[in-house]
């Protein structure tokens, strides 16, 4: 059950007439010597970090360390309950839990880097929500997260997650991916519809920049989590709906990490260029670091 990309797990799923995360609980049994109760214990606990993160970012006074973060997740969540979204409450919904995860990790707090701390909000944020929307169970959503891991696998080990190596697309960009492909698993689609939706979620902010202000994953980060969510449902939405992906899920995991080797590294988390570098994000800085 071995894979090493999408190719070979789309082969091993059309083959066997399996779902991704059924795959990936077995080469993960191979890897590691783990029962499946032992990994489905382990994704437990990671499931329950996500929820307690959730729900501690959406009804806290959750505030950075910095200060410069803290209390818009609530922001988007009340007006959500009190009025008429924009995007409709499931986004709403979707976007506010990104939110609140990063707070939470703004913050200190215990959150699941999946797969960064910079990330950290958006499986979790798109996965909840849609969990309590459709009314899926725990087991759902852990084979959702089952899921997710394996599209996470494939791009660590043919690109990368990390903002500083690849830039934000690489780290917001490959957790969209994860949660697309989850999404789509667990509203019923098959595996190369997962795939694809994690492919137009890369395209979706191909060549995105890392640039943390003050060199703190917050600013712009906690925007970019929000973004990332919705890029992941949209993303399954169109591929649920029969679009695909017209360059395929390898091919475009390669080209975001040639994407990333090609920006320079003042793009690349150094906290040296993009919004880092605007007078208002050096004064910040200026006032945090005292540099």
């Amino acid at each position: 059950m071995s894979f090493t990309n999408g190719i070979e797990l789309l082969e091993i799923c059309e083959k066997s007439n399996k779902k991704i995360y059924e795959v990936m609980i077995e080469k993960e049994i191979e890897d590691t010597g783990l029962s499946e109760i032992e990994i489905r214990e382990k994704m437990t606990e990671s499931l329950t970090i996500m929820k307690e993160a959730s729900l501690k970012g959406l009804t806290e006074d959750i505030k950075s360390v910095s200060g410069l973060i803290g209390g818009d997740a609530k922001k988007v969540k009340e007006r959500n309950e009190k009025e008429r979204s924009v995007c409709g409450p499931l986004m709403s919904k979707a976007i506010s839990s990104a939110m609140a995860i990063l707070e939470v990790n703004a913050a200190m707090g215990k959150i699941v880097a999946a797969p960064t701390a910079g990330s950290c909000g958006i499986v979790p944020g798109t996965l909840l929500t849609i969990g309590e929307e459709f009314n899926l169970s725990e087991v759902d959503l852990i084979n959702g997260l089952i899921t997710a891991s394996a599209v996470g696998f494939i791009i660590s080990r043919n690109a990368t997650v990390a903002g500083a190596e690849g830039g934000c697309q690489a780290e917001t960009g490959s957790a969209a991916a994860m949660a697309s492909a989850a999404i789509v698993e667990l509203m019923g689609g098959t595996p190369k519809q997962a795939l694809d939706a994690s492919a137009v979620c890369i395209k979706n902010i191909l060549g995105l920049v890392c640039d943390p202000i003050a060199g703190l994953v917050e600013a712009p980060c906690e925007k970019r989590n929000a973004i990332g969510a919705a890029n992941a449902l949209i993303s399954a939405e169109m591929a649920l709906s029969g679009v695909g992906s017209l360059i395929p899920f390898d091919e475009v995991v390669e080209a975001m990490y040639r994407v990333g080797r090609c920006l320079p590294f003042e793009l690349r988390e150094s906290a040296l260029g993009g919004l880092a570098d605007t007078p208002t994000g050096k004064r910040i800085k200026k006032e945090i670091l005292g540099e």
